[in-house]
């Protein structure tokens, strides 16, 4: 994988979110605490992101259709492959995304690929929870994971998840 050529970020009500790519595709999303320099040169797939990102906070999008390059293991991508097939407003279970991969014995190593995805949103991993419908652990903090359950309609405002 080519190293990012450009970095860019999102405000979002959630905080700020920093995108990485290169002409091609977009290979890092993650939320940070604050931005770096603005880069006048973000190429188009990196301007697509950035509008695909708005259009989903506005609540007009509910999917995401850009070209990808997480860089991890064969199984994270595994993983992380799975997890683009959970719909908008829907979750799966760890145990669940481990059946459907690679075998309920895979679940810690699920739990550790979906805490390694550097494509948050783009790659749903916060549509992810524990069996027992617990918010359990979340890259962006689990109050952002129970916010973009909230906007996916997920959750009710009145309806409390055990956060742990």
């Amino acid at each position: 994988m080519n190293a990012p050529s450009f970095t860019t970020y999102y405000h979002s009500p959630i905080g700020y979110m920093c995108i990485q790519g290169n002409m091609d595709a977009i290979q890092v999303a993650r939320f940070c605490e604050r931005p770096g320099p603005p880069q006048t040169d973000v190429p188009p797939v990196g301007q697509a992101c950035l509008q695909q990102l708005a259009e989903y906070f506005k609540g007009t999008r509910q999917s995401f259709d850009l070209p990808l390059q997480p860089a991890g293991t064969t199984f994270q991508q595994q993983v992380w492959e799975h997890l683009k097939l959970i719909p908008f407003g829907k979750t799966r279970s760890y145990l669940e995304v481990a059946r459907a991969v690679s075998g309920e014995k895979a679940i810690r190593a699920v739990g550790g690929a979906n805490g390694k995805n550097p494509l948050c949103l783009l790659v749903p991993c916060h549509r992810v929870i524990g069996s027992d419908g617990s918010l359990t652990g979340y890259a962006g903090g689990v109050w952002r994971k129970e916010w973009l359950l909230l906007h996916e309609g997920v959750l009710q405002p009145e309806q409390q998840l055990s956060l742990f």
